[in-house]
């Protein structure tokens, strides 16, 4: 509702949303991973459900704004989720206490989000070949009768 009523507030503040959208993903990325790990969950299905519980609500809230959520962008967003999950779920196989593994984890995330905004770090994307680049021969091309 407040999204709603108060949009223009909310694109003036795009900062302070970005910085609490981070310390977001990096709070659920690290309780998904737990949460799986305490009910049970080999370590691999503890990762993947703890990225898919850190980029959920990033996800939700771009549906609502009708934009493109930002996890299907080329930006540094589930990459940071995995990376907390799978801090998390390392610490837990080694034994580690679960104080520093889950600051450790919150840290990195976090980090990883707000270095990504500040300087613009991108993941790499393919490149999508157009009909004009298309080779002969290779069943690109478009036949004309």
């Amino acid at each position: 509702m407040i999204t709603f009523y108060f949009s223009p507030l909310i694109v003036r503040m795009s900062n302070p949303v970005l910085l609490f959208d981070a310390a977001g993903l990096a709070l659920f990325a690290v309780a998904g991973a737990s949460n799986a790990l305490a009910f049970g969950l080999n370590p691999g299905m503890a990762i993947v459900l703890g990225m898919v519980t850190g980029i959920g609500g990033g996800m939700v809230r771009d549906v609502l704004l009708a934009e493109i959520p930002v996890v299907l962008r080329s930006e540094l967003y589930a990459v940071a989720a995995l990376a907390a999950a799978v801090v998390v779920v390392v610490g837990h196989m080694v034994h580690l206490p679960a104080g520093p593994v889950t600051a450790v984890a919150l840290l990195l995330c976090f980090g990883l989000r707000i270095l990504a905004i500040r300087y613009g770090w991108r993941l790499p994307v393919a490149k999508m070949l157009d009909q004009h680049d298309a080779k002969p021969g290779s069943g690109d091309e478009t036949e004309q009768s």
